[in-house]
């Protein structure tokens, strides 16, 4: 416990950790003051060419909504705001001159591999959640609570009995997402001497895995649900009418599977290496 508190207290007295909140604690309040200004104008954008013929009913632009609209938005941004963190997990310390004193403590280089990917993980789980608790809190108490609409996808409706869990369940499904995203960058950590490696190498494989997975070609097609960012939407099953188990269970499996593979190929990598500062 005393190497995983250290670790925790490492990570989050370093500036750069704190990136990632500042950004989402300086966006979500601009959105959300923006839609209670405005909100009427959303609406019409919301119902779009069905303006006319239907009549949305309730307070349709509510924090539930804003919420999914904001993390929807957002999603492409936050694997690069989790780098920030997960990257400098062994980088830092390489990049730092640090190792070798690490390593002079009782602990194997297997405990201490496992207390840094605890505290990545950890991060990872903040900053997510710090996202979705920072829009529910502020959503609901500019734009209140109402029935959970779904633009896009048949204006399905999520019941206002049901849009809290459903939220909340999406928030815990786009934790375990992104916990996938924060492996990959702590692998890419280990190889690496600085911070900047495992942030530009995680977000390269992402975009090349996403142009992958929408080339329409049968060979593309064939090893798409066999990439992770292809399970990264996981989130977005919670909301569906009815929430698809089987699916989401599938997803998370394959997401299980990438992390302890990245895992496993870090902890190769960290007990063979020869630390020389």
């Amino acid at each position: 416990m005393t190497l995983l508190r250290n670790e925790f207290f490492k990570t989050f007295s370093k500036w750069r950790s704190y990136i990632a909140f500042v950004t989402i604690a300086v966006v979500v309040p601009l959105v959300m003051i923006a839609v209670k200004l405005q909100g009427e104008l959303l609406t019409k954008s919301l119902a779009g060419g069905l303006a006319q013929d239907i009549q949305l009913p309730g307070n349709i632009v509510n924090g539930y909504f804003v919420t999914f609209f904001l993390m929807n938005t957002l999603w492409i941004h936050i694997p690069f705001l989790i780098t920030l963190g997960a990257g400098d997990q062994l980088a830092g310390e390489a990049a730092g001159g640090t190792f070798r004193l690490l390593l002079t403590r009782p602990a194997s280089r297997s405990q201490i591999l496992w207390a840094k990917y605890v505290t990545t993980l950890f991060y990872t789980t903040a900053v997510v959640g710090f996202l979705v608790a920072l829009c529910l809190a502020l959503g609901v108490t500019l734009l209140g609570t109402g029935d959970l609409l779904l633009p896009g996808r048949a204006m399905m409706v999520v019941p206002e009995a049901e849009a809290l869990w459903r939220l909340l369940l999406a928030a815990g499904l786009a934790t375990w997402g992104m916990w996938a995203v924060a492996s990959l960058a702590f692998l890419f950590s280990s190889l690496v001497d600085n911070a900047l490696g495992p942030i530009l190498g995680t977000m390269a494989v992402i975009i090349v895995f996403y142009v992958i997975a929408g080339l329409p070609l049968d060979l593309f097609r064939v090893i798409k649900p066999y990439l992770f960012t292809s399970h990264l939407n996981i989130w977005q099953k919670a909301i569906e009418q009815p929430v698809p188990w089987p699916e989401i269970l599938r997803s998370a499996f394959v997401l299980g599977g990438f992390d302890v593979g990245f895992y496993c190929v870090t902890w190769y990598i960290f007990v063979k290496k020869d630390i020389l500062s």
